[in-house]
């Protein structure tokens, strides 16, 4: 039976600590040039709607250094751009390669995606989630402290497909997440409310100052995401006593680390003495992606490192 990640919840709290462990695995291989071709053959199909820098890149390299090619579709040099449905879009392009990648605008495409795809499908960001992103920050949280549950992540900004990801993680992982948010910005609801039926430690603030006291993570996103251009005035009034600077971070205490998925939008939800500081592990989060989309393509494919 095949298996697709669209959310965090579509994985079990031992198949999360396997793929961290795994993705560790595959950097290290990959650190000392050794050669790992498991895929040879395969064919990863990437479908996206939206512009993409670490998400394109890193599942293309990590299908080309695990043996396997890749072919990137937009739907304007597809038929979809002319009213072919998703359902026939998936249904074609399982014939035709071995596992997809779709980055969309609206989860629901992604949902029907994979319903009528016969190949493993794997969300590489919609508007509700991005469970590719918050597995590689598990990673660098676990590389930098050694936790892999225990600890405590402040969110600080939008209550986005990020903020909503980290709520998921709670609801298979011990961590404790806040959400600190402006009043109307918070995290989707439906995602809120089966986390906190579940006895997920996850709450939702408006106080970052004092959210973030005793954090292990400070964690923050655009304040204005893709497809939300025309509010980008008014969030900015609205979200800047949110913005990530060097008195938030002092607010949080000495261990806590800053983590932000790019890319970055500089002096507006973070300054540049945090996102350049010596807390900053942003550049291993971009790392991470490429050897934990390695993992995640392996672990759909039945493969392991």
């Amino acid at each position: 039976m095949k298996r697709d990640l669209i959310s965090i919840r579509d994985l079990s709290k031992e198949e999360i600590v396997s793929l961290v462990k795994d993705a560790v695995t595959l950097k290290k291989r990959h650190s000392l040039r050794l050669p790992y071709l498991p895929l040879k053959g395969r064919v990863l199909g990437m479908l996206f709607e939206k512009p993409s820098t670490r998400t394109r890149v890193s599942f293309e390299a990590g299908m080309c250094q695990l043996g396997g090619s890749a072919i990137f579709m937009s739907p304007k040099e597809t038929q979809l751009g002319r009213g072919e449905t998703i359902e026939d879009t998936a249904r074609v392009l399982s014939r035709y390669v071995d596992i997809m990648v779709l980055r969309v605008y609206s989860h629901e495409t992604l949902v029907r995606f994979a319903r009528f795809s016969s190949i493993p499908v794997i969300n590489g960001l919609s508007d509700l989630l991005h469970p590719c992103q918050v597995l590689s920050d598990l990673m660098t949280i676990y590389e930098k402290t050694g936790m892999l549950e225990g600890f405590r992540v402040v969110f600080v900004g939008d209550g986005n497909n990020m903020a909503n990801s980290w709520i998921n993680l709670a609801t298979r992982l011990d961590i404790e997440v806040v959400i600190s948010c402006p009043e109307g910005y918070e995290p989707d609801r439906s995602v809120l409310e089966t986390a906190l039926s579940e006895g997920a430690r996850v709450r939702v603030s408006h106080t970052p100052y004092e959210d973030v006291k005793g954090a292990h993570v400070v964690y923050t996103d655009v304040w204005c995401s893709m497809g939300q251009e025309g509010e980008r005035e008014e969030r900015l009034k609205v979200f800047r006593p949110f913005q990530v600077n060097s008195a938030l971070m002092e607010a949080a205490g000495d261990g806590a680390i800053f983590m932000h998925c790019l890319p970055a939008h500089r002096g507006d939800e973070v300054t540049d003495d945090v996102i350049d500081g010596e807390r900053s592990v942003v550049w291993d989060q971009a790392e991470n992606r490429l050897h934990m989309q390695k993992a995640i393509m392996l672990f759909l494919l039945g493969e392991r490192p």
